[in-house]
């Protein structure tokens, strides 16, 4: 699970080290796809959890991951149709989404408590992945004032999800 997990975080290291194709850091349409792509993995991670997790918490915590990204990602959707914004597939994009359906894979193979901290532990470094990924890369990078705004709106919404996450960890322990 690890693996999955270091997948997508070097995912978003590409995209906090700037290695996207320009130098200068992501685009406004690449900043979108990386948005979307990041809400629909751990949407995806959190169908597979609600259904499959032992802990009630943790089907809670996965519910609530469905429903507050499945937000963000309307959000974030509504704004490129105003802006008339093609999101553009970037290698952080493609890298997140490979790393997501790895984790799914990974997450597959186990069950009961084990499943549940596979999840959490994911969950765990993704939320401050994608936290770091906001604070050093998207959110400085966004060109257009509206998009900038939409990151920096969401941005506490991963913060909590992240000390959730944390807490859950605590709880089913290691």
């Amino acid at each position: 699970m690890k693996i999955a997990a270091a997948a997508l975080c070097s995912a978003l290291a590409l995209c906090v080290s700037g290695a996207s194709a320009q130098t200068a850091g992501p685009t406004d349409p690449q900043i979108a796809a990386i948005v979307v792509t990041a809400n629909q993995v751990d949407i995806d991670a959190g169908k597979l959890a609600a259904a499959n997790a032992h802990d009630k918490e943790v089907k809670a915590f996965a519910q609530q991951m469905i429903t507050d990204h499945t937000g963000v990602n309307k959000q974030a959707t509504a704004l490129v149709t105003k802006l008339k914004m093609k999101p553009e597939e970037n290698d952080t994009s493609k890298s997140l989404k490979q790393g997501g359906d790895d984790n799914l894979a990974k997450l597959k193979n186990v069950k009961g408590v084990e499943f549940d901290r596979a999840y959490v532990d994911h969950e765990v470094t993704y939320h401050q992945s994608v936290i770091d990924a906001l604070d050093k890369t998207l959110i400085p990078n966004a060109k257009n004032e509206e998009l900038k705004a939409l990151l920096i709106k969401v941005r506490p919404a991963f913060v909590a999800h992240l000390e959730h996450a944390k807490s859950i960890q605590a709880k089913i322990g290691k």
